[in-house]
């Protein structure tokens, strides 16, 4: 792998004047349809700060996508959304609400499911949702809940007898009781098959446009959040890489080429010449550039000049390709990228 410099993508500087507008805050979505929103959000273990000086704003309606690389602490991030952990520093508001205190009311309007889901295996997945709807009302929803994500037919039959895949869906089922206005879902397609995930998939496209809901989505599984979500926040090692609209993060910044030329060295040796080429990989004996798109003639050009055979040359752009350049470009390689040392 020969790296010309890192690839830390920053946000752009937002104006000054408001606490929730400072440092790195997506300020386009500064609007009175912010319905999440962290200031300076941060929390401490001991000597180790898992998530630092975190600001997000998540509109009313938009699937919002949450990613990181493990340990970049998404999952302390949402506890502290859900109050489940209480923040070191910065604050959380809801509704325009700190659900703390006299305002903790407002996480009446919010379902969430963390990670995974745990019932009482020995009653039937009705009786667990009538457990729980007993304890934070929705219990008038419990049938429309349960063939939203398609169990109306077991719903009298012990959880014990579902698959894991089931469990999950009966957890999303639950965030869903009443019908909240916002929705937390971490991992929510975990230990599901590909026909669960593309379910589960078109359960989180359905809510926005037939609920209303506004749907923040964490997910290890960079696909389905480019296929679902409209806005995005990336975090690394606990702070905010990039935040904004998905479409745009992906229109924006270098491509990936495919370049498929022989011999294969010299085509290497010549794409890593080029000023304008940022990385140069190896993968399956082809090459992966990171690099603009519109300069993908003039490469096509030099490595012609060099008398490279050039079989093919595919940009292509996908939130896996934007996301490993966000998270590649802060590991521990990018200092040594960004004086040059090519080997």
């Amino acid at each position: 792998m020969i790296e010309k410099r890192g690839a830390m993508v920053k946000p752009p500087a937002p104006p000054e004047g408001s606490l929730s507008c400072r440092g790195s805050v997506y300020c386009a979505a500064m609007q009175d349809d912010v319905i999440l929103r962290t200031a300076g959000l941060g929390k401490r273990f001991g000597d180790r700060w898992a998530v630092r000086s975190l600001d997000l704003a998540v509109r009313r309606g938009e699937i919002f996508g949450f990613l990181g690389p493990n340990g970049a602490g998404k999952s302390t991030t949402i506890r502290m959304l859900l109050t489940l952990v209480s923040p070191t520093e910065g604050s959380v508001e809801l509704f325009g609400r700190r659900p703390r205190g006299a305002d903790r009311a407002v996480l009446g309007r919010v379902g969430g499911l963390v990670e995974r889901a745990d019932f009482y295996l020995y009653l039937s997945a009705r009786k667990n949702l009538e457990l729980i709807a007993g304890l934070r009302g929705g219990g008038e929803t419990i049938d429309e809940v349960l063939d939203l994500v398609g169990l109306a037919g077991r719903a009298g039959d012990r959880v014990k007898t579902f698959s894991h895949g089931m469990k999950q869906r009966l957890g999303i089922a639950q965030a869903l009781l009443g019908w909240p206005e916002l929705v937390v879902l971490d991992e929510p397609t975990t230990g599901l098959d590909p026909q669960g995930i593309k379910e589960v998939r078109e359960l989180i496209l359905r809510l926005p446009s037939e609920r209303g809901t506004t749907v923040f989505l964490s997910s290890h599984l960079l696909g389905e959040i480019e296929q679902t979500a409209s806005s995005m926040a990336i975090i690394n090692r606990g702070t905010l890489a990039v935040q904004g609209e998905v479409r745009a993060l992906l229109a924006g910044g270098d491509t990936v080429v495919h370049v498929h030329a022989l011999p294969a060295a010299e085509a290497e040796a010549v794409a890593a010449r080029q000023s304008y080429v940022r990385a140069v990989r190896t993968s399956a004996g082809r090459l992966e550039l990171s690099m603009p798109a519109e300069r993908v003639a003039d490469l096509n050009a030099e490595l012609v000049r060099a008398g490279v055979a050039v079989h093919s040359l595919v940009p292509r752009r996908s939130l896996e390709d934007y996301f490993l350049s966000i998270t590649e470009g802060a590991s521990d390689v990018a200092p040594r990228a960004r004086r040059g040392d090519l080997r």
